[in-house]
C-alpha cells in the first residue's frame, strides 16, 4: 500500500490530507464521516493519532466501512515531525506530517481494530477504580494533614470518615463486577493466568483488560513497558553513568499489584524463587529484585496466555515471546 490519507482529529473537527494539494476539514460526527468517507478510495489507507477517546467513533466508522485504519502513538509523530525540522504547529500541518509518516514508516504500521465490547468495559472499570484509588488516598492525606495539626473539627472528621467508606464500597463493588466480567467472557485466560504461583484473579483481571486478552502485544518487552517496568538507563560516554530505575511511565495500578504479587512468588513460583536466590547472594536490594520477579510474572504471564496451556514449574523455556 502507498496511499495514504493523514487525520488529525480533535474534539469538535478532523483536519484530512488527501494528497500534497488537498486537504479538508470536517466536523467530527456521522454526518462529517459520511462526507469525508465519499473522497476515499478503496485502496487508501487511513492514518492517525491517538487522541484520547476523539479517534475512536471515526476510527469505528471507517473499519465497519471496509477502509484500513491506522492508529498511531502521538509520541512518534511528535518525533518524526521534529526530525524533519517542522516548525508550524497546525491542524492542517499535524495532517499532513502524518500522512508524510505513514508513507515513509509503512513497515512499522500496523491496523487498528476496534476492542470487544467486554475489553472496553474492564478498561471502562479499572479506569474508574484507579480514579477511586486517587480519590481515597487524597481524601486520607487530607485527614491526616487535619489530625497531625492536633485538632479535627468533629463534623469534619465524621465528614470525611464518611466519604472514605462511600469511596471504599464503591470501590469494591466496581472491582467485583470486572472481575465477574473478566470470569463469565475470559474464563480459559484467568484460569491460565492464576495458574502461576503469585497471580491471583484480581491481577489477571487487570492483565486481560490492559493487554485486551494479549491480543494489544506481539512480544512480552512490549508489555513490560506498557505496564512501565522497563529499566531506563542514563549513561553517555566514560563520565556520565547515572542510576539505572524503571520508566514508569506505564499503569501505576497494575504495577503495585505486581509488586505485591512478587511476596507470594518468591517463596512459591520456582523461577521466581530461583531469581530471588541468585539476585539476594549478588546484593541486589530486596526492591529491585520484587521488581525483576514482576518482571518474571509478566513474562510467564505472556508465554501462558499466549499459548493457552497452564503453568509447568518444570518447564524450560526454549522460545523467547
Amino acid at each position: 500500500m502507498n496511499k495514504f490519507i493523514g487525520i488529525d482529529i480533535s474534539k469538535q473537527t478532523f483536519d484530512v490530507s488527501f494528497s500534497k494539494k488537498k486537504q479538508e476539514v470536517f466536523d467530527n460526527n456521522q454526518k462529517g464521516f459520511k462526507k469525508m468517507f465519499k473522497d476515499i478510495d478503496p485502496e487508501t489507507g487511513v492514518v492517525m493519532e491517538a487522541s484520547g477517546p476523539y479517534y475512536l467513533n471515526l476510527a469505528t466508522f471507517l473499519h465497519n466501512k471496509k477502509v484500513r485504519v491506522f492508529v498511531i502513538n502521538p509520541l512518534k509523530i511528535k518525533r518524526f515531525s521534529q526530525m524533519n525540522f517542522n516548525r508550524a504547529k497546525t491542524d492542517k500541518k499535524d495532517a499532513e506530517v502524518i500522512r508524510n509518516y505513514a508513507l515513509k514508516m509503512q513497515e512499522d504500521l500496523k491496523e487498528w481494530k476496534p476492542e470487544p465490547k467486554h475489553i472496553k468495559d474492564m478498561k471502562q472499570l479499572h479506569t474508574s477504580i484507579e480514579l477511586l484509588n486517587k480519590q481515597l488516598q487524597q481524601t486520607k492525606n487530607q485527614l491526616g494533614a487535619f489530625e497531625d495539626s492536633g485538632s479535627v473539627c468533629k463534623e469534619l472528621g465524621k465528614s470525611f470518615r464518611s466519604i472514605l467508606k462511600k469511596l471504599e464500597k464503591e470501590k469494591e463493588r466496581l472491582e467485583g463486577q470486572m472481575l465477574a466480567l473478566g470470569k463469565e467472557e475470559y474464563q480459559q485466560t484467568v484460569k491460565s493466568l492464576t495458574s502461576i504461583p503469585g497471580i491471583g484473579d484480581k491481577t489477571a483481571i487487570m492483565l486481560i483488560a490492559i493487554s485486551g486478552d494479549f491480543e494489544k502485544f506481539d512480544h512480552y518487552k512490549q508489555l513490560i513497558a506498557y505496564v512501565g517496568f522497563s529499566p531506563r538507563i542514563y549513561q553517555s560516554g566514560t563520565s556520565v553513568k547515572g542510576k539505572g530505575h524503571i520508566c514508569k511511565m506505564g499503569k501505576s495500578q497494575i504495577r503495585k499489584l505486581l509488586y505485591m504479587c512478587s511476596w507470594t512468588a518468591k517463596r512459591y513460583n520456582k523461577a521466581c524463587v530461583e531469581m530471588y536466590e541468585r539476585l539476594e547472594k549478588k546484593g541486589k536490594p530486596e526492591r529491585v529484585i520484587k521488581i525483576a520477579i514482576a518482571n518474571k510474572l509478566l513474562k510467564q504471564a505472556f508465554a501462558i496466555a499466549k499459548n493457552k496451556t497452564t503453568f509447568d514449574k518444570n518447564y524450560q523455556s526454549k522460545v523467547c515471546f
